[in-house]
């Protein structure tokens, strides 16, 4: 159904999500310790149909968190996680489980992603028992899915063990898993970190075909830029639990304007080895994440930063065709 203005309102749509983690134990606040991490902290965005989008950052920025709280399997702690106009953190029972088949992950590890006590043929029929479908359809809906993700000769694969299969095979049974149900959102956690460089782009190409038959709703997490750019035509790029831009793939590679995006972007390896690279615009680590500094979470580590960055947190502001939080742009526009 059509908003006012003729636009399909959004398949996903965040609203300051939260998913916070006590850590610590029992007697941490006895101690004077902060005892909650804040894995994604007051994010907002919407997914429309049919959209591909890279979740992009370093490691604990929160892209992880955030994924599996797109699916339930984290629920939020603050805010609003809605899908199709429903509140997720709300569903339970048979509005649930119609959620899970809409909705899928396809796990970073297919080494620990599938029980190596069932068949291949077992794998891909647990989540069709789990959904109701009918026993009638299991069989043509895992030669669909198999087809999809290009194991095309079923026949050798579904009688083996997981043990039995490349870690390029088995991550294409780990998205043919996500897909037998044709849901209409998934989340790709990292699919080919875990898979030796000579497979990864086999694998990228069969993500990127599924998509485009299906016509899925797609979030791709990855800490990589080229391959957030291969897949994606739009890019949220995250730093501790928070956006810091939002935008299209290309533009954000051409011109990146936070100084942590611009840091990502000149991160990129250069590929001829003669070639020097420029010392990286930021400087130290990430910070502790159960103690983040004040006011922009980022002000440590830029380059830019000044007075105001040490008390409030920067807003969304529209640049262009872009969403950045950034406390220079507030001041320039």
């Amino acid at each position: 159904m059509k908003d006012t203005n003729g636009i399909d309102p959004p398949l996903v749509r965040l609203e300051a999500a939260e998913l916070h983690f006590p850590v610590g134990g029992a007697l941490a606040h006895l101690r004077g310790k902060n005892t909650v991490v804040k894995a994604v902290d007051g994010i907002s965005f919407e997914l429309r149909r049919g959209e591909s989008v890279g979740l992009l950052g370093e490691s604990g920025c929160g892209k992880t968190s955030t994924g599996r709280m797109l699916v339930r399997l984290d629920k939020a702690t603050g805010g609003r996680v809605e899908f199709d106009g429903q509140d997720v953190s709300a569903l339970s029972g048979n509005a649930l489980r119609r959620f899970r088949s809409r909705s899928q992950l396809i796990f970073q590890n297919p080494f620990e992603a599938l029980n190596p006590r069932f068949t291949i043929r077992d794998v891909l029929c647990e989540p069709l028992e789990n959904a109701g479908v009918p026993r009638a359809e299991y069989e043509d809906r895992i030669l669909r899915a198999m087809a999809l993700v290009k194991l095309g000769d079923a026949a050798q694969f579904l009688d083996r063990y997981p043990h039995q299969l490349s870690g390029g095979q088995l991550q294409r049974i780990v998205m043919a898993r996500a897909l037998i149900l044709e849901p209409e959102f998934v989340v790709a956690d990292e699919p080919v970190s875990m898979l030796d460089v000579s497979v990864r782009a086999g694998v990228l190409n069969v993500f990127r075909d599924a998509r485009a038959q299906t016509g899925i709703t797609a979030i791709y997490i990855s800490h990589d830029l080229a391959l957030v750019r291969y897949v994606c035509e739009r890019t949220i790029v995250m730093y501790l639990g928070r956006i810091v831009e939002d935008g299209p793939t290309e533009d954000i590679v051409a011109n990146p304007l936070h100084p942590y995006t611009q840091a990502l972007v000149a991160a990129v390896p250069v590929p001829h080895p003669d070639q020097s690279h420029d010392p990286l615009p930021i400087g130290r680590g990430a910070p502790d994440p159960r103690n983040p500094p004040s006011g922009c979470t980022f002000r440590d580590r830029c380059p830019r930063t000044f007075d105001r960055c040490a008390v409030e947190a920067p807003g969304p502001t529209r640049v262009e065709n872009r969403i950045v939080h950034c406390h220079l742009f507030e001041t320039e526009i």
